[in-house]
């Protein structure tokens, strides 16, 4: 079962903790370093899902400490998918940004950044893929008989279809 706080699922499992670490680590150092943090942020996304991403991959000392709310942890795995949706459909102006740029004293440096954001962006996926499969499998052996909480979120109805590109 869960530990229920307000009547909400919370999550305290070192695993799943490993794993957003491992993403908020290559989120980071990949996605938005110094050279595409800049161009990711003129990317369209809503503000609750840039609010989202931020929440999950800043504040994770912070959740250690107070457990993950299930549903909300659910939402900022899709907030995070839905830029990995936009970042494929903006990679071409992204590139374009970077090129334009050309007299930067760092020009091979972003080169190399912008040519490997679509495998950086892959790696970002399939560790997304795989902490939502672990916390699934979580949700359905704690939901204790009841409806687990990934079948309750909204927003995860197209998860699946962000992270697979179709």
């Amino acid at each position: 079962m869960y530990l229920l706080e307000d009547n909400l699922a919370i999550v305290k499992n070192d695993n799943i903790f490993k794993a957003i670490e491992r993403i908020s680590y290559h989120y980071h150092l990949n996605i938005t370093n110094r050279v595409l943090r800049p161009l990711i942020l003129q990317l369209y996304l809503d503000e609750r899902s840039w609010k989202y991403i931020e929440s999950f991959t800043e504040r994770l000392e912070e959740y250690r400490f107070t457990g993950y709310k299930l549903d909300e942890l659910y939402k900022q795995i899709a907030a995070c998918a839905r830029l990995v949706e936009v970042a494929r459909n903006g990679i071409h102006s992204i590139k374009n940004k970077i090129r334009a740029d050309s007299h930067a004293p760092d020009r091979i440096y972003r080169e190399m950044t912008v040519n490997n954001l679509p495998n950086n962006l892959k790696v970002f996926i399939e560790l997304l893929s795989s902490l939502y499969a672990l916390l699934v499998d979580y949700d359905k052996n704690n939901a204790g008989g009841n409806l687990p909480v990934y079948a309750q979120v909204h927003e995860l109805m197209n998860v699946r279809h962000l992270l697979d590109g179709r």
